[in-house]
Order: structure tokens, then sequence, then C-alpha cells
């Protein structure tokens, strides 16, 4: 009740609302039919870890209709992943660990508590104040470390790009990017050594290094390399697929030609894109 009132003095509500309640309730009914008594067999069969794999498909699903900017198969497949949660909210209700309810008032006190610039008296007015607050009051939350909270499961370049951003917040970075660019060479270098030495381990723990150092660069030039790799990948796809289709065209695969062949066609295919824009 205390939450209402605070919105309501801070006029969230004014106007009209964003969602009929009636319409997530027909969610959760929904969910709770599929896993009664005769509801669906699979639904019924699965649990918390079973489900894992469903969550994290859904969620890359997610980011693939934002990198096509594919606003009608967002809609759906935001959808799909909002499943996911009610789904795994009807898990723990049924054990009685806590309910659909209990998930939302979580969120919404969190919310609360950590914009108090927006729901108290302290003032960010910037992103970057926003976030320097968002950390210290995490940390008044019980978070022993200004780097915990970055998942282990994120993909490896998103989870380095996380922790650094959360290092530099409390003044562990570089001074400029001159600086990263000489961590990147010094690293490079490293790398040559490990390889002309042939140390197996060694290579791995500098290669390592290297693709740290280059995370670093991207942070400094205001790019993600999580999605800066996707977009790359997702390109080489794209261009790989057109020369499998010029080559048979011309009545062969890729096993029947060879390098020059096909880096032609890929220049020519990146000639064309580059007329295009």
């Amino acid at each position: 009740m205390k939450i209402i009132q605070l919105l309501n003095e801070n006029n969230v509500f004014k106007g009209e609302k964003i969602l009929n309640l009636s319409e997530f309730e027909t969610l959760i009914n929904i969910m709770a039919r599929l896993r009664g008594a005769n509801g669906c067999p699979w639904d019924r069969a699965q649990t918390h870890d079973s489900l894992k794999q469903y969550l994290l498909e859904e969620t890359y699903e997610v980011l693939e209709t934002l990198d096509d900017n594919d606003i009608d198969s967002l809609k759906s497949e935001l959808g799909d992943l909002l499943l996911q949660i009610v789904f795994h909210a009807q898990l723990a209700a049924e054990r009685q660990d806590f309910t659909i309810r209990d998930v939302i008032q979580k969120i919404n006190e969190k919310l609360i508590r950590r914009h108090p610039h927006v729901f108290g008296d302290e003032e960010a007015d910037t992103p970057e104040k926003v976030l320097v607050n968002w950390e210290k009051i995490k940390l008044k939350e019980g978070k022993k470390s200004v780097i915990d909270g970055v998942p282990r499961e994120l993909p490896g370049l998103l989870r380095a790009y996380r922790i650094q951003k959360k290092a530099a917040q409390v003044g562990f970075d570089w001074e400029n990017i001159q600086q990263v660019w000489d961590k990147v060479k010094e690293e490079e270098g490293e790398l040559h050594e490990a390889l002309a030495n042939d140390d197996k381990e060694k290579i791995q723990e500098e290669f390592g290094d290297l693709l740290f150092s280059w995370v670093n660069l991207a942070r400094f030039i205001k790019v993600n390399p999580e999605d800066a790799l996707r977009y790359t990948t997702n390109k080489f796809i794209k261009r790989f697929k057109l020369i499998e289709q010029e080559l048979a065209r011309q009545g062969k695969t890729p096993e029947e030609s060879n390098l020059d062949e096909m880096d032609h066609i890929w220049n020519e295919i990146k000639k064309n894109e580059d007329e295009i824009k």
C-alpha cells in the first residue's frame, strides 16, 4: 500500500493506465491450468532446471529481433520471455516458495529504492551519476564488492565489459585512450612471445589478456563488444551464404571452389554493399 501511495504522490498513475491487469491475470491462470491435474503433460513435467535452456533461448530470440529491428516479432518474443518468468513463478508457487505477486513486489520495491533521485530527495542529473548511486545503494544492500552482480553465465565478452564498467565507476580505470592502446600492444607482444615458445597454457592466458584489453578499448570508444561481435558474425553469415548462392549459380559448391574464387566473390559482395550505402 505504501508503494501505491508513493507512486500516486509522484503522479505515476496520472493519465491512462498502460495495462489492463486482467490480461496479466489471464496469463497467470493459463499457466496454472497448464500445470494443473488435467493440464499439459509437457508443462507438468518441467522443473526450474529443465526450463533454463528455454529462458536462455527466449532471451536470445528477443536480442535477435532487436538486432533485426523487427518490432512486430519483438512483441511476440517478449511475450515468450514473459511466459518463462510466469512459468518459474508458478513452479515456485506450487512449492509454496513464492508467488508471482512476490516477484512483482520485489522489483517494485527495488526500483523505488534504487531511484532515490526520482522517488526521494537525492540528485542525479546524468546517467553516469545514476550508475554511481546505483552501485552505492547495492553495497548498502549487502553486496560485498562493486563488481558483484555480473552473472557468471553471461557471454565472455559481455561479462568482461560489464565488470570493467563497474570497476571504472569507482575510479579503477585508464585515464585516456592512448593508455588503452598501449596495453593492447603490450598484450599482443606477450601473445607473440607465448606463440614463439609454443607454451599452450601461456598462449590461452595471453590470448585472454589480449581479448580483455580489446574489451577495454571497446568501452573507451563506447562500443558494446558483444553487440559488435554479434553484428559482425551476422554480417559474415549473410555474406558467406551469398558466396554459396553465387557458387551454386556457377554449378559449384564451396568444397569444389578455392579461396581465391571465394575471396573474389566476397569482395564483390562488399563492393555492392558499399554502393547501396
